[in-house]
């Protein structure tokens, strides 16, 4: 699970940036001399931190190390570390976690730890796909339920932390900072095809689905997902298609 591709992750780096550039922005004026960049993957979020803060001490954490190599050729001046970001521990005035959590078990809890390690006035930053519910996401799981995919996919839809409520995250949080800012964003992304629309997800969201698969199952899979999504998402009059994706995002700051 932890071999991620950079090419086919990276294939949509702009839309991709986006959220993690909108999450930026709403973090508030302060000193941060230590900036964690949590799943950093290939570094794209790491070049818009490093570039705000140019004299910061900051870090780039990521499990895999196809992704870890990426982000190194790409920021040579970073440190980069190999590690679990979950278990991540350590004093920062800026914690950035772009599209992680929802990979992480306990997650608001996780959450709550790493807001009350900061220092005073730190900063936890967080964006997460909330997607479960649509057709991308719903068909990756109703397709892995059927034969001949089922003994095999069977704990596939684990992989991935259930989102909560905007009202969880407050609840979680809002004992131990002195500024909250949370709210979830839709954002249509314009792609070329039906099949553009398989490529973003087969980068990151299909991973836990493919991964278990054999060769000619990963081929089975991917023409029935492809067809199914072809119905779920029609072309516009343009030619292209329109994918709703759902973010989450967090700001906190300790008290």
């Amino acid at each position: 699970m932890n071999n991620w591709n950079p090419l086919a992750y990276g294939r949509f780096d702009a839309e991709r940036n986006r959220p993690s550039i909108d999450l930026l922005a709403r973090i508030p004026q302060g000193p941060r001399r230590r900036i964690v960049d949590l799943g950093c993957g290939a570094g794209l979020s790491t070049q818009a931190l490093a570039d705000r803060y140019p004299d910061s001490d900051l870090v780039g954490v990521d499990t895999s190390t196809q992704m870890l190599a990426a982000a190194r050729a790409r920021l040579p001046g970073v440190r980069f570390l190999e590690g679990d970001a979950a278990n991540w521990k350590g004093r920062a005035d800026l914690v950035f976690a772009n599209a992680l959590f929802h990979w992480v078990p306990d997650h608001i809890g996780v959450m709550t730890r790493m807001l009350c390690d900061l220092e005073p006035g730190g900063c936890l930053a967080a964006q997460m796909p909330d997607n479960e519910a649509e057709p991308t996401h719903v068909l990756m799981r109703k397709i892995g339920a059927a034969l001949p995919f089922r003994a095999k996919l069977a704990g596939a839809s684990a992989a991935r932390e259930k989102i909560g409520a905007l009202g969880d995250y407050d609840a979680a949080l809002s004992p131990f900072c002195d500024l909250m800012d949370i709210w979830r964003t839709v954002y249509l992304h314009r792609l070329e095809s039906p099949a553009a629309i398989v490529a973003w997800v087969e980068g990151a969201g299909l991973r836990p689905y493919l991964g278990p698969l054999d060769a000619d199952e990963r081929e089975e899979y991917l023409s029935r997902y492809l067809e199914a999504i072809t119905a779920a998402y029609p072309r516009q009059a343009w030619g292209g298609v329109l994918m709703p994706f759902p973010r989450l995002f967090v700001v906190v700051r300790r008290a």
